[in-house]
């Protein structure tokens, strides 16, 4: 929970005539509505994964969002990518390419390394699936104004920013 937040006078973040106990509910607020979204997503990333595959688990959907992102990487780029630890992330590059969702190609600055890339399979179904996803996303903010999606998605960047 968030104790006390602090900011130097005369900063945005002080606006005038807001309290500090205003100010600590407005980020305790925020604090709670945060905890429900990454449930929510975490929910939602279960309820995605099986449908591009029925085995696919919602780390490994992830790893599979960041290869899609990336074109290519090496097992390595993916370690450091994510803060995972080698064997880990080869465990699910290895899972990911029984599923036939990733293959592993050469790489052509290194003829002794391989990178992962989706494979024609994993490319098709995940295309499937985020059409969906978008598709149930714009239903979804049909009605919010264009300037309250423009604010959202100046918030979500700041707050990434952030971590």
């Amino acid at each position: 929970m968030i104790e006390r937040i602090e900011t130097p006078a005369g900063s945005p973040a002080t606006g005038a005539g807001t309290s500090d106990r205003e100010r600590r509910g407005a980020a305790e607020a925020v604090e709670r509505e945060l905890v429900m979204m990454f449930r929510r997503a975490r929910n939602f990333s279960m309820t995605v994964a099986s449908q591009v595959h029925p085995d696919l688990d919602p780390a490994s959907y992830s790893l599979l969002l960041m290869v899609d992102d990336a074109g290519s990487l090496r097992g390595m780029d993916v370690a450091d990518r994510t803060g995972l630890d080698k064997s880990t992330v080869s465990r699910q590059i290895a899972t990911l390419v029984e599923l036939d969702l990733l293959e592993r190609v050469p790489d052509p600055d290194d003829g002794r390394a391989r990178r992962i890339q989706l494979s024609a399979s994993g490319r098709s179904r995940l295309a499937q699936v985020r059409k969906q996803r978008r598709k149930h996303m714009h239903g979804e903010f049909a009605h919010w104004s264009t300037e309250d999606l423009q604010d959202l998605s100046r918030l979500l960047a700041k707050l990434n920013r952030m971590f």
